[in-house]
């Protein structure tokens, strides 16, 4: 089955890496952006990408992707559910870089902008860059009608691609917090996560990948020690 990592060692392991190790945390967001970009070019997504983005570290990895699929002449459009001036520093840098390269984007402050944009509809793949692993409480407006939004989208033929889990699907038991995501294709990073194996988890990842971010072995062994003390 491989390596499973929880929330709490998932966090973890990225303190380790960057206060320990010296990874910057950006580095780790590249690598994880890259992975994902190289795992959705392999699906030869012929129609427009539209990276749904909101407003912590796995919006960061949408913005990376985005970037990648640009410089490969791939139709991509952001959608942020968020201001940029929420974004914490490393999303930030990554969003700067993307609207340098003016890949086309769209903030999104409420229920209404949503429905008068047709990006979603259009859309040939849809990435998941919402929420991530650190969602613990119930999924909030406007993100849980926006999840709601990409699933219907997703029965008309679209295909979903989920950053790490499924926004909605909680990391360690796979309970859907309200609203998650359905996805075709879920990337995760570093290791499996408990909540993609359990309860609703099989049900909404669709295909798995783990995706290498090149955290050091020797962080998951330092994590996997404190976590058995």
């Amino acid at each position: 089955m491989g390596l499973i990592l929880t929330q709490n060692q998932v966090r973890e392991v990225d303190q380790i890496a960057i206060k320990q190790f010296g990874i910057p945390g950006v580095v780790l967001m590249e690598n994880a952006g890259r992975g994902c970009a190289e795992l959705l070019l392999a699906q030869n997504p012929k129609g427009p990408v539209t990276i749904v983005a909101g407003k912590g570290n796995n919006a960061g990895d949408g913005f990376v992707i985005a970037r990648f699929l640009h410089n490969q002449k791939i139709d991509v459009r952001i959608l942020l559910l968020a201001s940029p001036e929420q974004l914490p520093g490393d999303a930030a840098i990554n969003w700067k870089i993307a609207e340098k390269m003016q890949i086309p984007f769209l903030q999104i402050n409420s229920l209404e902008d949503l429905q008068e944009n047709n990006w979603l509809q259009e859309s040939c793949w849809i990435v998941d860059a919402l929420l991530g692993t650190g969602l613990k409480g119930g999924v909030r407006e406007p993100f849980r009608s926006v999840i709601a939004r990409i699933n219907v989208i997703r029965q008309a033929g679209a295909k979903v691609f989920a950053i790490d889990i499924p926004s909605g699907l909680h990391c360690d038991t796979g309970e859907i917090l309200g609203e998650a995501i359905q996805a075709d294709i879920t990337a995760t990073f570093v290791a499996l996560k408990p909540g993609l194996l359990n309860v609703a988890g099989p049900e909404r990842c669709g295909e798995i990948h783990v995706i290498d971010i090149g955290v050091p072995q020797a962080v998951i062994k330092q994590s996997q020690a404190l976590n058995q003390k």
